[in-house]
C-alpha cells in the first residue's frame, strides 16, 4: 500500500436547486467566502488557479488546479492538481428531491515532505482532518446558498 495516496468521497445534501449549487461550485475564486478552510484562490488564467487550503491541523497545502472538465448539462466539474498534492478532484451535482446532492471525489498523492514523513502514523489524523474540512465546506455552502 502506498501510504501517501488518498481517495476521498463526500456527499453533500444541499437545500438548493442543482443549477444554483453548480454555479457556486464552478466559481472557485469565491470558495474562501463560504469555505473557511480554502484560504486563497489566485486565478492564473481562465482554466488554472493556485489554491491554498488549511483545515484543523497546522499545515497548509498549496496546489495548482487546472480545469479538466466543466459540463453544466451533466453537472460535472473536474480539476487536475499539482503541487503539495498531485491528482484530481471532481464534483458531480444532481437533483435530489427538492434539493441537490453534490458528490465530491478526490484521488491524490501527497508530495508535501512533512506529510510524507508522517504518512503511516498520521494517516488516520490526515483523513479526519479532510473529513472536518469537507463537513465545514458543506455547512458553509449551505449557508451561502441561503444568503444569496
Amino acid at each position: 500500500m502506498d501510504w501517501t495516496r488518498y481517495r476521498f468521497r463526500s456527499l453533500w445534501a444541499l437545500p438548493a436547486p442543482p443549477a444554483r449549487v453548480y454555479d457556486a461550485l464552478e466559481r472557485a475564486e469565491d470558495y474562501p467566502r463560504w469555505w473557511r478552510q480554502v484560504r486563497e484562490v489566485n486565478q492564473v488564467d481562465a482554466a488554472t488557479g493556485v489554491i491554498r487550503v488549511r483545515s484543523l491541523l497546522p499545515y497548509d497545502l498549496t496546489f495548482t488546479a487546472r480545469e479538466v472538465r466543466r459540463d453544466a448539462a451533466a453537472g460535472v466539474l473536474e480539476i487536475a492538481m499539482t503541487g503539495d498534492i498531485d491528482g484530481w478532484a471532481r464534483w458531480t451535482v444532481t437533483a435530489a428531491g427538492s434539493g441537490t446532492l453534490a458528490r465530491y471525489e478526490q484521488v491524490v498523492q501527497v508530495n508535501k515532505p512533512l506529510l510524507r514523513r508522517f504518512a503511516v502514523p498520521g494517516r488516520p489524523v490526515f483523513r479526519l482532518n479532510h473529513r472536518l474540512m469537507m463537513r465545514a465546506g458543506r455547512r458553509g455552502l449551505a449557508a451561502y446558498l441561503e444568503a444569496v
